[in-house]
């Protein structure tokens, strides 16, 4: 019997080449550090100089673009601390003020704004010091790993190397070429220096995302300031919203409920003076009163529906999502963890989140179908809206999502949108929060 032979991979063997590969790929990205010090310490150099340069007045407008450029390079390394050493390192920036564009006035506060802001020193001090710090642990496995294959050279080529005079000493190992043995020695040598490069590449590699999380994160000062300030925004963002929420509802109760219930009293009055000479006409505008009525109403239902279902209150967010769905003019499917019951602010924040996102998709995604997907855990309450249709979806591109940002960020809450041209978009959602109860429900349906 002949035929093509499955070869099968070594289960160990596949492990130990993606150790191996990692290990080479820290020692790479220690390699791309180091040169990542050399525009940090331009950068350095350009601040300084401008500084120099304030006695003379043209320091004033050299002195924020050189500290723009040292923000980049450090905004750089703060990148790379979290891609390669999944080590968060927020931006501890103040945010600029708005009139820096103006006068001389203008840019004089802007120049000042930049330098009173702790953040910018300890950027340049990041800056002086990582080309000696930073470089050396991530330098470190490189050079030990260089330093090893040299070994391996000496080994294959000592003769011509110590007759020619270059080198006769490998570290600690006088060459000779009387003495085979020493250059043999320089390959058990050179093995071991590549061994402990590649073997401390990755630890030093989470050192120098430590140390640099050490100077380019925030203070507990500055965190304190910037969070004070996002709950300054939130809570106007909050009272806005809260302010146009209650200027809608006393706009549809006059326009709505309010004017049926006047032409009810009217009608009503009339009919009690009509009653006894002309009781066909007295009928029929009891009718229209009662008509009246029962139109009052379900504006009035609408109406609070639009501020707090009653099925969200009864039920819990799961079930007042899915008679959401049911209410849609797209097929919806839902799929959701038990989520339990939550704080009712925060199960209004995100039904309506879901509600919004849920409209902007039968209004102008051409979708044919949308699933929801709701899930709890760790604290977080993690909601998903993707649909088929067309995409081309942004938060910047209109007043819907940036809406529901603004909602969400009152608690704390992000939202992330991913909607290529053509399609699918996804509205992802995050509110930390904590369920308070169990509460049964299916965990998946289609409405």
């Amino acid at each position: 019997m002949s035929g093509p032979t499955a070869t099968r991979t070594n289960p160990v063997t596949a492990t130990r080449r993606a150790r191996i590969g990692d290990r080479v790929t820290a020692a790479g990205r220690g390699a791309v550090l180091f040169l990542l010090t050399l525009p940090a310490m331009a950068a350095f150099g350009a601040v300084v100089l401008a500084m120099a340069l304030m006695s003379v007045g043209i320091g004033l407008l050299l002195v924020p673009p050189a500290i723009i450029v040292l923000r980049r390079v450090a905004d750089q390394r703060r990148r790379l601390a979290h891609a390669w050493q999944g080590i968060e390192v927020p931006s501890p920036y103040r945010p600029e003020p708005a009139e820096h564009r103006g006068g001389a006035a203008a840019r004089v506060r802007h120049c000042l704004s930049v330098l009173r802001d702790p953040a910018t020193w300890r950027d340049l001090l990041w800056s002086i010091t990582d080309p000696v710090i930073g470089a050396a642990l991530a330098l470190l496995p490189i050079a030990l790993i260089l330093e090893g294959i040299y070994g391996f050279v000496i080994t294959a080529l000592w003769g011509p190397l110590t007759q020619a005079g270059l080198r006769d000493w490998y570290l600690f190992v006088h060459v000779t070429p009387a003495n085979a043995g020493t250059a043999w020695a320089t390959s058990a040598i050179g093995a071991a220096l590549v061994v402990a490069g590649l073997g401390c590449a990755p630890a030093l590699l989470r050192v120098n995302g430590r140390w640099a999380r050490l100077l380019l994160a925030p203070t507990a000062a500055a965190t304190m300031a910037r969070r004070v300030q996002h709950l300054t925004e939130t809570r106007a963002d909050a009272v806005d919203t809260n302010a146009a929420e209650l200027r809608r509802i006393e706009r549809d109760l006059h326009d709505g409920a309010q004017s049926r219930l006047v032409v009810m009293g009217m009608n009503l009055n009339a009919a009690a003076r009509l009653l006894e000479r002309d009781p066909e006409t007295a009928r029929n505008l009891l009718l229209e009163a009662r008509d009246s009525s029962a139109k009052a109403l379900t504006e009035i239902r609408d109406l609070v529906r639009g501020i707090h279902p009653p099925v969200l209150a009864d039920r819990g967010l799961v079930d007042a999502v899915r008679a959401l769905a049911l209410d849609s003019a797209l097929p919806v499917e839902v799929r959701a963890d038990p989520v339990g019951r939550l704080e009712a602010p925060l199960e209004a924040a995100a039904y309506f989140a879901i509600a919004e996102v849920l409209t902007n998709a039968a209004k102008h995604s051409r979708a044919e179908r949308v699933r929801i997907e709701i899930h709890h855990g760790d604290g977080v309450l993690r909601m998903a809206v993707t649909d088929d249709g067309i995409g081309g979806a942004s938060i910047s591109a209109g007043t819907g999502l940036r809406g529901i940002e603004r909602r969400l960020a009152t608690f704390d809450g992000i939202i992330a949108v991913s909607s290529p041209h053509g399609g699918p978009t996804v509205v992802t959602m995050e509110l930390p929060c904590a369920s308070s109860s169990p509460k049964t429900s299916t965990s998946s349906g289609t409405a």
